[in-house]
């Protein structure tokens, strides 16, 4: 089995759901970032917009405020950077600042999104969400979420092929907590490998998401479930975790490799 590369989680945001108001500081953001290169991440993913259940969206000019100069400072490192936005003006800005992976929660169907990845060449990763952040937990309903999940990616996946973007460049995010309960985050978890089937790679997003507190009934720290989560995910054949714990999963994830 290959071992999965951690995209590390950089939040430039004054309310993200785990650590909103940390990095809001462009510096701590920057700093933040070196930090996770050095614990081993891959690939950083840059957000200036919360998308937690129940999140106010920003303007697009203050999304670029924040994101731009995080983008600048970290693709100097030589790591491939990612841009977390559903926005095309704020993907084309950060694809300018050195960003090469557009993660769209949205999966390009803003309007201008799919014609940046198709200009800039970027990598990108198209979730799949029910509603939209601040109404999406309100109350999700699928009669089959996996076979729901599946059908739309595959469908924004011959969008963006027939866009000219090659299935090479494309990942696909069954984007746990977005419009889910936990019984649909469990239904995706459990059969993660039905979406190999896609022809795309996978990227996974499970990192101290709701459904931990809701398994586990404790309040506050969901490393071991952010851990658990990638591992299960890894033996389902994901190619990209998406994390905020870098270190403890990169440890994690070797011990698992050397088992398998």
């Amino acid at each position: 089995m290959t071992k999965p590369l951690l995209m590390g989680i950089v939040n430039v945001t004054p309310d993200s759901f785990s650590d909103g108001g940390k990095y809001f500081d462009h510096e701590k953001a920057i700093a933040h970032g070196l930090k996770l290169i050095e614990e081993g991440a891959d690939i950083l993913d840059i957000g200036g917009e919360s998308t937690r259940p129940g999140a106010d969206g920003v303007s697009i000019e203050e999304e670029i405020r924040r994101v731009v100069p995080v983008v600048e400072a970290l693709s100097k490192t030589g790591k491939l950077i990612s841009i977390d936005t559903r926005h095309a003006p704020t993907m084309q800005a950060a694809v300018e600042a050195g960003a090469g992976f557009l993660n769209d929660i949205f999966a390009l169907q803003s309007k201008g999104s799919i014609e940046v990845a198709v200009k800039s060449g970027a990598f990108v990763c198209l979730m799949h969400m029910q509603g939209e952040p601040g109404t999406m937990q309100d109350n999700p309903v699928y009669t089959d979420v996996v076979s729901e999940v599946f059908a739309f990616l595959k469908t924004r996946i011959g969008a963006c092929e027939k866009a000219g973007i090659s299935k090479e460049k494309i990942y696909a995010d069954v984007g746990i907590g977005f419009g889910k309960t936990l019984e649909h985050n469990l239904a995706l978890l459990r059969n993660l490998d039905k979406f190999n089937g896609l022809g795309v790679k996978l990227l996974l997003g499970a990192s101290r998401k709701a459904f931990i507190e809701k398994i586990t009934g404790v309040a506050g720290d969901r490393l071991g479930g952010s851990v658990a989560s990638a591992i299960w995910g890894a033996s389902k054949g994901v190619h990209i975790m998406r994390v905020h714990d870098v270190a403890e999963t990169r440890q994690a994830l070797d011990v698992w490799s050397a088992l398998a």
